[in-house]
């Protein structure tokens, strides 16, 4: 799309972020703003249906893709999300409609129904972090570091619904044997990445309701075991991961009988602090670990 290669971008954060995660939203925007990305909103965009519009009506998931899809395609943009598990359904979705000519007829032919312009299939969908490693670049993204990290520990926490399954991302956002594009953000910014088992595993967050003490043991395990290997916090790229592992974390600690204390956020959040955003902008008092301690014991200074 051209307008995408300008860095026009449909911007579709996720119910999440906008109701719970909102500082996810806020410092998307903000480093958006600093690297001279235009995330154009979609307010007329709906929920994407993840998990249980799938296992109850596939084709009516399919249907709510193909008009959000639709949407962006006029708007001349490919969507870029901050959550890993829209970017999974959307992924899903997209690739089934570009490669199904029968489908995307019988999809599109509901859309028209419904008075919605039918979906062409010639749209992209993107993580941010995709486009800040493969559309700019990380060394543009160090450019505009103000206030480096000088060696804090970073445990990347990738989460699965960006990795997985592969065959649908080729390889994109980094694989499962080796996830990539957090780390490389991680080290633009100044800090030193650390490596544990469960970087690339699942936080746990879609088994929350069905059996919570086995999601917190999840969730609360993730963050031990980052901080045994000498995290000074976690960072994630999905929201669903960020409240799992970051707003339930002192639940988990109860559950599993022990203090972690890891501070929890997303990357966006830490990027913008390395940037020299100030703090009320990037949310970081919503934070439900404190992350101010780490930064200042780096040097981090924020406003």
């Amino acid at each position: 799309m051209g307008l995408s290669k300008n860095l026009n971008y449909a911007y579709y954060p996720g119910c999440a972020a906008k109701q719970i995660q909102k500082e996810a939203d806020w410092s998307a925007r903000a480093i958006a703003d600093k690297l001279d990305i235009k995330l154009h909103d979609m307010p007329a965009a709906t929920c994407c249906g993840a998990g249980k519009m799938q296992e109850h009506d596939l084709a009516a998931a399919l249907a709510v893709n193909a008009r959000i899809f639709s949407q962006a395609e006029e708007m001349g943009m490919d969507i870029v999300t901050i959550c890993n598990t829209c970017l999974q359904t959307f992924a899903f979705a997209n690739e089934r409609l570009k490669n199904e000519p029968e489908l995307l007829e019988k999809i599109n032919n509901v859309l028209i129904k419904a008075g919605v312009r039918p979906y062409e299939g010639t749209i992209d969908v993107k993580h941010l972090v995709w486009v800040l490693v493969d559309d700019i670049g990380v060394e543009k993204v160090k450019k505009h570091v103000s206030t480096p990290l000088n060696g804090m520990k970073v445990a990347p926490f990738y989460g699965c619904h960006s990795l997985r399954p592969n065959e649908i991302f080729n390889g994109r956002g980094g694989t499962i044997a080796g996830p990539a594009y957090l780390d490389k953000l991680i080290a633009a910014i100044g800090g030193e990445e650390v490596d544990y088992f469960g970087k690339d595993k699942c936080c746990g967050f879609h088994t929350m309701l069905e059996n919570e003490k086995d999601f917190l043991h999840m969730s609360g395990g993730h963050a031990q075991e980052a901080k045994q290997a000498g995290a000074d916090v976690m960072v994630s790229p999905c929201t669903l991961c960020d409240m799992a592992i970051g707003a339930y974390q002192s639940r988990a600690e109860k559950v599993m009988g022990e203090k972690i204390g890891l501070p929890e956020m997303n990357i966006t959040q830490l990027i913008g602090a390395a940037m020299g955003i100030d703090s009320k902008t990037l949310g970081l008092n919503r934070l439900h670990q404190d992350i101010r301690p780490a930064l200042k014991q780096y040097q981090v200074e924020i406003r």
